[in-house]
Formats: structure tokens, sequence, C-alpha cells
């Protein structure tokens, strides 16, 4: 399923009609099953289709409620219009989580991650300046499936990447004729959170990666990198990856967003028997922002989440500084 929504916004991305958001929201949600309340926050990409429709890439962390810390992805379909004033855009919008649930049991049993997919549905109102800020005030329904389900209130800040002629929601954009990257090499360094809690020491260490990107079309990108987790109480876990990312570059190509998904073909010392390590294959999701310095030279930042099948998801929080050829 994971697969069929990415081919989707490759698609998308592919049309010459797109104009970019990028916003950061937060507030409260409530969960159903007990009822509890915890404080959330979202990171959203929104995507005009035209002058009534959008499409949106997030992350939402949905809060730490008694026995489960849960986050996602999603990807949204919008249908939005502006009655009552050219500024003011009224949205509703629905689609899929693929959420990530840390659940740390109360009775003391061993935490454990789960993961699954979930529904949502959404309603917005946006406020767009002369200045392309947007102020937004959002209710989001998420549905659980195998897990709870929770309903939020969220308000924040967004701003448009590309510039309208007039304030309000950008349909269409300048077409991209070229590729987002060409050729590039970078070097990362940074820090790997495991998300279970340690029983004993700490699930926290260093990472570094290599990573080299290439572009294989106007907004697809392709990755193959070496990346070590580092060695903590629970992993000691190194591989190769490689993702296929949609990306596409802001400002005259001195910012550049994208968004990836592929394999982590990885060994983890602390899970075979004997201390020899275990060879597997898990999924790697990850988000990522470039800053072009020079003609070649540029920094890049990048959040991977390793989804893993044996109770040691992490977050992967990463910098570096590359060369483009």
């Amino acid at each position: 399923m994971r697969y069929f929504i990415l081919s989707v916004l490759l698609v998308m991305l592919a049309c010459p009609v797109l104009a970019g958001e990028i916003s950061l929201l937060g507030g409260y949600g409530v969960t159903n099953n007990p009822t509890q309340r915890a404080s959330a926050w979202q990171v959203e990409y929104t995507e005009g289709l035209g002058e009534h429709f959008a499409w949106s890439l997030s992350y939402l962390n949905q809060g730490h409620f008694v026995e489960h810390h849960r986050d996602g992805n999603a990807v949204n379909l919008w249908v939005r219009a502006s009655p009552f004033h050219p500024q003011l855009s009224l949205a509703a919008g629905a689609g899929a989580v693929f959420y990530y649930d840390t659940i740390i049991p109360s009775s003391g049993a061993p935490a454990s991650d789960f993961h699954g997919w979930g529904t949502m549905v959404n309603v917005a109102a946006n406020w767009y300046t002369k200045s392309r800020f947007v102020y937004e005030l959002r209710g989001s329904w998420v549905k659980g499936g195998q897990s709870f389900d929770t309903v939020s209130v969220l308000a924040g800040i967004g701003y448009q990447l590309d510039a309208p002629s007039t304030p309000g929601p950008l349909a269409k954009a300048p077409p991209q004729t070229e590729l987002t990257t060409n050729n590039e090499l970078t070097v990362f360094g940074g820090e790997t959170v495991v998300n279970i809690p340690a029983p004993a020491g700490s699930g926290r260490s260093r990472a570094i990666a290599l990573e080299y990107r290439r572009g294989l079309w106007r907004y697809v990108e392709l990755t193959v990198g070496a990346l070590y987790e580092g060695r903590n109480a629970l992993i000691d876990r190194y591989g190769l990856t490689t993702q296929l990312w949609l990306a596409k570059p802001f400002f005259h190509d001195h910012l550049a967003l994208g968004a990836g998904l592929g394999g982590y073909f990885a060994i983890d010392s602390r899970r075979g028997n004997g201390g020899h390590g275990d060879v597997f294959v898990s999924e790697i999701a990850s988000l990522t922002g470039s800053y072009r310095i020079s003609q070649h030279w540029h920094i890049r930042a990048t959040w991977d989440r390793v989804i893993s099948s044996y109770d040691r998801d992490t977050d992967i929080f990463l910098g570096g500084i590359g060369y483009r050829f």
C-alpha cells in the first residue's frame, strides 16, 4: 500500500502545475480508549493541483499518551475554495496514515514498536498574507485501524515557497525543466535515538553516513549510502541504504526539499546469537533539506526513520556537507 501511495505522489510531482507551501502546526489531541489528552504537532508540505484541489505530505506526532507514543507519515488529497474572501481558503481533506506506535506497558513488560495503516480526515481554514505567510487552524480525525483513534485541533503558520501574484492559494507555479540534483556526494554526522526506552544505559549514540544522490527525472532522485547508527545499550547497527526520493528546488535552486522511502540492508551485532550479528532488511523513510552555498558545495540535513521488525525503530538526525558535480 505504501508503495502505491509513493507511486501516486511521483505522478503528481511530475505535473508542471505545482505550487508549494510548508507549514508547522501545534496543538492538542484526544484519544478514545481510554480518553486522554496530549500535545501534538505536525510538519506539512502542500502542493496545488489547480484552483480547487491540492495534495499534502506530512509528518505528524500525535503525542505521548499513557503507554503509547504515536507518530506517523500521512498523505492527503484536499478540496479547497475561497467563497468569502480571496485570502481566506477553506479546505477539507482525506487520506492515509502510516503510523509508528511505541508501546510502553505500565505493567513493566518490555516495550515494543507497532506499525500500521490508518485513515485521516481534515478540515482547515487558512489566511494568506501579502508577505507569503499563511495562518492556519485545523481539525483532524485519525482512525488508527488496529491502534487507537484520535481527534486533534492544531494551529500554526506556513510559508508559500512559490510567490503568488496576489495573496491567496497559488494553483500553478513555473514548471521545472531540469533535474533537482545531477550528482551529489555528502558526508554526514549526527545522532541515533532508539524509540523504545533502554532497560539499562542509553538508547542514544553517534551516527555517521555517506550518501551518493543522483537525479533520475525532474522530481525523482535515487540515493545509495552507507550508514552506521552507532553502538548503545539497544543496538550496534550498520549497513547500506537505498531510497527513491521526491524532491523539488526553491528560491532559484538555493533550497531543495525531499522525501524518501527505501530499504536498509543492515547488521545488528546486538540482535544475533553469540554476538555475531544478524543480517536483515528494514524499511527506511526520510525527510531532507539542502541549501546550496556555492556552485558545487551545499549543506544538507536529513531525518531518517528506520522501521524495524524487532522493536528497534530509530530516529537518526544527520547534518553534513556535500559536493555537487
